[in-house]
């Protein structure tokens, strides 16, 4: 079969989506679990859009990736303009990104109502915008926006456009159905008519799911014709979302069969879902297919029975094969691939009582509210923990924190803690903006003498999620912290009805995570 190319877009795309924010030091991350999962392209941005976006290519130019393709986006020169002299243009052309992702109008009506220019001019600007990048060296993607409503509108207009960008050096020209208007029928004939008057030039497609139908329309696009596959993690996106990559993924290669990921990267599905949403202080979907917890549940009945006496008579898949694994008693032997191969990563050898006890423990964890998707360092140090290899930093005695507000509206933080570090007491008092910020410093001051490497490492991230609404105040609450050495970058959790118990409990995994002897920097942290 021929090969389908998969394009993400969730660092640009995807955060459209309302509520939907990442740090520079957290889409690096992503990037990296989307190399580990065989993502072909990752499309990280403009890179002049904002000081988010500059710092975030200024890290990924040094991302040494193992498979994926870092692609820029941007848009045809300005009306008027000379593409060279084009502001966005040229930042495209002068970054480290060997693909350039462009978006051009191919809906007339688009033409003469938004960008208001005449066909002529629009034609120009597509082909003068794919020109001038492919002379710079650049591999060219051509996004053509509301392709599917210029293709009903001005057929003949919408394949000059086509035209324009592929014969200007365009490697590929994307079908966008922008608006998220089509049906599956439409975008199957729309691809194979756009084929049939473009022969030979590769064909991707861009869903949105404003009728629900994102990655139905995709998965006929494919089977139209288009090889390049475009969507975002879990379907996150501006309005009611993009098309579900990793929905997508699981039916190109279990249903279509289509092999576009190793057996191996297909089992990280439902790990990338989830920690996805995790870093997104989003609670995952329990209902999405392939990776949701409700994915492969059974309840008792009819249903346990016959998945008892044979899971294909409930199952459409094997849970196994995206990483995921069936709710019912049987399933307890379900998740110890995935353990061995964390223990693997960290360099740990676990025998399969040791397997037993993590999978135990970290059952027990979850059902007090923990969630260790997005929480590498501390899953690591669970590992560590059962396996007798954790070294920790120190024995606590107490903490203690004060908060006082003054009439001028500061706000001072003091901590206090005591701890026993090899068989010696000691007591630190820190100041901070916050409790976190007091209780990190009070540590490190006592800490950071014996260990000088966590004077190099610092938090980037603090996340609060309350995990039963109706406590009210009363509720658990989930800490994520996230920290780095400028190296590895790891997420750590603690879950508590008291806030600053969780913290502290965040807090202290991340600092111990950094500092276990056997860990390897640079190669430890996912």
């Amino acid at each position: 079969m021929t090969r389908i190319e998969l394009y993400d877009a969730t660092l640009r795309d995807g955060m459209g989506g309302g509520g939907m924010s990442l740090t520079a030091d957290e889409k690096v991350r992503l990037v990296r679990r989307l190399d580990d999962l065989g993502v072909d392209i990752i499309e990280a941005g403009f890179p002049a859009s904002n000081p988010k976006e500059a710092q975030l290519f200024a890290l990924l130019e040094h991302e040494e990736l193992s498979h994926a393709t870092i692609a820029a986006f941007g848009m045809t020169r300005r009306r008027g303009a000379a593409a060279a002299d084009d502001a966005g243009l040229r930042v495209l052309a002068g970054c480290f990104a060997p693909i350039c992702t462009i978006v051009g109008k191919t809906s007339l009506h688009h033409v003469e109502k938004v960008v208001r220019v005449s066909r002529e001019e629009n034609l120009a600007m597509i082909a003068e915008s794919v020109a001038f990048l492919a002379a710079q060296g650049k591999r060219v993607i051509f996004d053509a926006e509301h392709v599917f409503d210029g293709l009903r509108e001005d057929r003949d207009y919408t394949i000059a456009c086509l035209r324009s960008a592929a014969s200007a050096g365009a490697e590929r020209l994307v079908l966008c159905d922008t608006n998220g208007p089509s049906l599956p029928s439409h975008v199957a004939r729309a691809v194979a008519g756009v084929r049939a008057a473009l022969p030979g030039v590769p064909i991707g497609i861009h869903c949105h799911d404003d009728s629900g139908c994102a990655v139905a329309n995709t998965l006929m696009a494919v089977e139209a014709g288009a090889t390049q596959v475009q969507g975002t993690i879990n379907g996150i996106g501006e309005r009611t979302g993009n098309a579900n990559l990793i929905t997508i993924i699981a039916n190109l290669q279990l249903k279509m069969g289509h092999r576009v990921v190793s057996h191996e990267q297909l089992r990280l599905l439902t790990d990338t879902a989830h920690f996805t949403d995790e870093l997104l202080n989003r609670q995952p979907e329990p209902h999405q297919p392939y990776v949701g917890k409700n994915a492969f549940a059974h309840k008792a009945g009819l249903h346990a029975a016959g998945i008892r006496a044979d899971a294909t008579t409930f199952e459409h898949v094997d849970p196994a094969l995206v990483g995921n694994h069936r709710d019912l008693l049987i399933s307890e032997l379900s998740g110890k691939g995935t353990v061995t191969e964390k223990a693997e990563r960290a360099g740990l050898e676990l025998d399969d009582a040791t397997t037993a006890r993590v999978l135990e423990r970290m059952k027990a964890l979850e059902h007090d509210g923990y969630q260790f998707e997005a929480a590498d360092g501390s899953f690591e140090l669970l590992l560590r923990k059962e396996s007798g290899d954790y070294q920790r930093l120190f024995a606590l005695e107490s903490w203690r924190v004060t908060a006082e507000q003054h009439a001028d509206g500061e706000v001072r933080t003091e901590a206090t803690i005591k701890i026993w570090v090899d068989g010696e007491r000691f007591v630190s008092y820190a100041e901070g903006n916050g409790p976190v910020h007091a209780l990190d410093a009070a540590l490190r001051a006592v800490l950071t003498e014996a260990h000088p490497h966590l004077a190099e490492t610092w938090l980037t991230n603090f996340k609060v999620r309350i995990l039963d609404e109706t406590k009210g105040s009363d509720a658990s609450i989930r800490v994520l912290i996230d920290a780095t050495d400028g190296v590895d970058t790891w997420g750590s959790i603690g879950v508590s009805t008291n806030l600053i118990a969780a913290s502290w409990v965040a807090l202290v995994d991340s600092l111990e995570y950094a500092e276990q002897p056997s860990r390897v920097r640079g190669a430890a942290a996912p």
